[in-house]
């Protein structure tokens, strides 16, 4: 698996990633150009949108690359957050 992830023309190191936004952006401004797009914040307060293919995209990849989340809901020795 390659630690690179595409975000628009951007490929972007797995390692730099801080956090992907759960929600599409919406600040109501009239000239905003990132409404609906996701932000994807990057160390050294960076970020690049994402659209809803490329966010998903970036979430697979950081749950593949730290191991995944573990095992389903309800699964004996599953210990809780």
């Amino acid at each position: 698996m390659s630690i690179l992830c595409r975000v628009d023309d951007k490929f972007v190191p797995l390692y730099r990633v801080m956090w992907v936004a759960a929600t599409p952006h919406f600040c109501g401004e009239e000239d905003c150009t990132r409404e609906g797009f996701y932000e994807v914040r990057l160390e050294q307060g960076e970020s690049v949108w994402a659209n809803d293919k490329e966010r998903n995209e970036m979430t697979k990849r950081l749950e593949q690359w730290q191991g995944g989340l573990g095992p389903p809901d309800g699964e004996p020795g599953e210990s809780q957050w």
